[in-house]
């Protein structure tokens, strides 16, 4: 291993620079057969760029999610099906378990673990049904398949261990995000009841990063203020 140093930087200032994981490769048979599923799913379809070698890419965001995932063909040599373990972090995991459900999604009852790593057991062993006792964070779990057999793994948590928040916005795009709010907050301050305008822009942040519109976030912040009264 080369332990050259980059010029004009040391190590200090090499630590410094964000690194972030974006998207995820997942194997499939069958691009078409997984673009209905991760749809019906309700995932927000990011890109489909086919090209004249037969490649193609398929890319999907999970709502809220900052990374996505990607599948398509000749895109991987990974069998099909042998993406297993890939976390989905949820707030309320029998919530997410019911909207899964409802989509016609084939999922399994919400369970913890009666041994470390059970959740990870294809086979379903060492898995007490139920959430966790209290819903201790990080420890409740339900789990569903793609087409493929591709394994996700919805994890509840409700208080992050420190140094693991949610976000992953860089400054240029919060200061973006936040000059958009601030445009789209004064055409509704005139008209709206007394409010503290970081409780609008909170909500119009979060419905954009969920990837609405401008004007569906606005309404998104309309909604929090008015139904907070």
């Amino acid at each position: 291993m080369s332990t050259d140093r980059v010029p004009g930087h040391d190590a200090a200032s090499i630590a410094t620079i964000d690194t972030k994981f974006e998207v995820v490769v997942i194997p499939v048979a069958d691009a078409d057969r997984s673009k209905q599923f991760y749809t019906k799913l309700g995932w927000r379809l990011d890109a489909d760029f086919p090209y004249d070698n037969g490649f193609r890419v398929v890319q999907f965001t999970p709502p809220g999610s900052g990374c996505s995932v990607q599948f398509g063909t000749k895109i991987t040599s990974a069998a099909p099906g042998s993406a297993q373990g890939l976390y989905l972090i949820v707030s309320d995991v029998e919530a997410a378990r019911g909207d899964l459900a409802a989509r016609g999604i084939e999922v399994s009852e919400v369970f913890h673990p009666g041994s470390p790593g059970a959740q990870f057991q294809l086979d379903g062993s060492g898995r007490i049904s139920g959430p966790a006792t209290d819903h201790a964070t990080y420890g409740s779990f339900a789990t569903f398949r793609d087409p493929d057999g591709n394994g996700w793994l919805l994890q509840e948590v409700t208080t992050r261990l420190p140094g693991r928040g949610m976000s992953n916005l860089d400054i240029a795009t919060l200061t973006e995000l936040l000059q958009e709010a601030e445009k789209h907050h004064s055409e509704y301050e005139p008209t709206a009841p007394k409010h503290q305008w970081s409780s609008w822009y909170a909500a119009y942040i979060v419905a954009r990063q969920d990837g609405k519109t401008p004007e569906e976030a606005a309404k998104d912040g309309k909604i929090h203020i008015e139904g907070a009264r």
